[in-house]
């Protein structure tokens, strides 16, 4: 089995989702060929997308110019697995609670951006997560909170709230998954 693979390269930790998606799918005998994805063309040869996390306003307003915006729209109305960390949750949410960020509208939940704090209260937290059996190892950076649920199942909560969603073939988080080397909310995401 052979497959294609993106990242929204536009900003973030885009070598490093490229890194994980390569060991999700060494784990389970898949070739991949990843794209970094700066342009429109791409997305529409991809099975599996990954939006990093980096500065959501950025993010929103290169996705839209670039014309990739409404190619990551149809990659999941054609039920194709997204993942979507920190950033990425926040520009896929139906509501990011700040007029610069035109969400995607991926996701029924409303966000709030840096709600973690600053830089210096980045964190690292053991999280247990809804299909793994043992806790995830979360890296949290100015991460989002999300403040509301509509039709999105909750995976996972730090101190009651939720921070890893999904909704048909999305899974976001506010966490960078991709920091770490367990590759388990990859394979989660992509072949669930």
């Amino acid at each position: 089995m052979s497959l294609v693979a993106g990242v929204i390269g536009v900003q973030g930790n885009v070598s490093e989702h490229a890194e994980a998606i390569e060991r999700a799918c060494a784990t389970r005998g898949i070739d991949v060929e990843v794209h970094e994805i700066r342009t429109s063309g791409i997305v529409p040869e991809c099975d599996l997308l990954a939006m990093p996390g980096g500065e959501s306003t950025t993010i929103s307003r290169l996705i839209h110019r670039e014309g990739i915006a409404d190619e990551i729209v149809a990659h999941v109305e054609a039920e194709k697995p997204l993942l979507a960390t920190c950033a990425g949750l926040i520009v896929a949410a139906s509501d990011a609670h700040d007029d610069r960020v035109e969400t995607l509208n991926l996701l029924d939940v409303d966000v709030e951006r840096n709600a973690f704090g600053r830089q210096k209260d980045s964190f690292e937290a053991p999280l247990e997560f809804a299909g793994l059996a043992e806790p995830f190892p979360a890296v949290f950076i100015r991460a989002p909170v999300i403040d509301h649920v509509g039709d999105a199942e909750v995976l996972a909560e730090w101190n009651d709230r939720p921070v890893a969603v999904c909704e048909g073939p999305v899974v976001a988080t506010s966490f960078h998954p991709e920091l770490t080397n367990d590759d388990r909310i990859h394979e989660l995401a992509f072949f669930s």
